[in-house]
């Protein structure tokens, strides 16, 4: 296959870790026999710095008119501490998502056996979590209309019956391709979106007699992920309970370092790690790619290219297994590059 990819390194640490992606992309590859064509976009404070707009309509060419996106960071504390600015990178990923119609968003939340000691759960807590969220990406508060003044404040949790079920659709696809299972995480007591959201899985739920589907709040949500994380399959949700949630699971895994993520939707897929930016570590490579690496398994998969997906996992069980890991896993610990190599030379 011939591969075209947009790469979009970011911020922050964006930059470090988006190199090893390639290089392992790269890597896999000519392994199998594929080519593949990198373009480089500017996306979030970097774009802002250069010119003016964190999603500039060249960057959005360069996505449309690829085969998938590899992306990897936004965030800038110049930024995050003055509320006062009219422009931020992270408008740089909304308009992204919504430009290319990235609806779906899926987080896999995985364990690793040699890591389960790393997690601030316990290992009889966690041995054996694999669950999928998958969150609505375009709709909800981050998209709704909004006012912001001195006074008062509001944001529009808005949904259609039509963008509800499509992401249920996703989510029923997803199960039936795992353990059947189906949670459907919403606050029917309290939000009407919420009542929207339930009766039209319930409808749907009809059309999977083969999944079983079970409705959860919010927060019992949040916390049976804490005391039973074993307990999920596939769990979809709204955008800012999926925001909160996916980043709450990330950590059962013992870093957000280890953790990839898809969106999906009408147009060119992106595949990128669930962590931020991370500026304090800037230039400094510390930061884990493994997230990074495992995203690009995500995309060869996407495409249906199930061995070169994992060859990639193969590899970063390897070096999990063999404790090559950044200093959030182990002490000292090896640097990103370095991580990366070995991934990539094993593969």
């Amino acid at each position: 296959m011939n591969f075209k990819i947009a790469v979009l390194p970011g911020d922050g640490i964006g930059p470090e870790i988006s190199a090893q992606g390639v290089l392992v992309m790269k890597k896999v590859c000519e392994r199998f026999g594929h080519t593949v064509e990198f373009s480089y976009g500017i996306v979030g404070a970097d774009a802002i710095d250069k010119v003016g707009d964190p999603f500039p309509h060249q960057t959005y060419e360069l996505c449309r008119d690829s085969d998938a996106v590899l992306f990897s960071a936004v965030g800038d504390p110049k930024y995050d501490n003055d509320p006062d600015a009219k422009v931020r990178p992270e408008q740089g990923l909304l308009a992204m998502r919504k430009k290319l119609g990235l609806f779906a968003n899926i987080r896999p939340v995985t364990t690793f056996p040699m890591l389960l000691d790393k997690s601030p759960l316990r290992a009889d807590i966690i041995r054996g979590a694999d669950f999928v969220c998958i969150r609505e990406l375009t709709g909800g508060m981050y998209f709704g209309k909004k006012h912001e003044g001195d006074n008062e404040a509001w944001d529009t949790n808005f949904y259609t019956r039509s963008e509800v079920g499509r992401i249920l659709r996703v989510g029923y696809e997803y199960a039936r391709r795992r353990r059947r299972h189906l949670t459907v995480v919403d606050k029917a007591n309290v939000l009407a979106s919420s009542r929207l959201w339930r009766k039209v899985a319930k409808e749907i739920a009809a059309e999977y007699p083969d999944v079983t589907t079970d409705f959860m709040y919010v927060d019992n949500a949040a916390m049976r992920m804490i005391q039973d994380p074993c307990f999920f399959d596939v769990m979809v949700t709204e955008n800012t309970f999926g925001d909160i949630l996916t980043d709450e699971g990330s950590v059962i895994s013992g870093s957000m370092g280890l953790l990839p993520s898809a969106s999906t939707g009408e147009s060119t897929p992106v595949f990128e790690p669930i962590h931020g930016s991370w500026p304090e570590a800037k230039g400094r490579n510390i930061a884990n790619p493994i997230a990074q690496i495992l995203s690009v398994a995500m995309l060869f998969e996407y495409f249906n290219l199930p061995d070169e997906g994992k060859a990639i996992r193969d590899a970063v069980q390897a070096s999990l297994e063999a404790g090559f890991t950044t200093p959030d896993l182990s002490k000292p610990g090896y640097r990103t590059y370095e991580v990366g190599q070995w991934i990539a030379e094993h593969i």
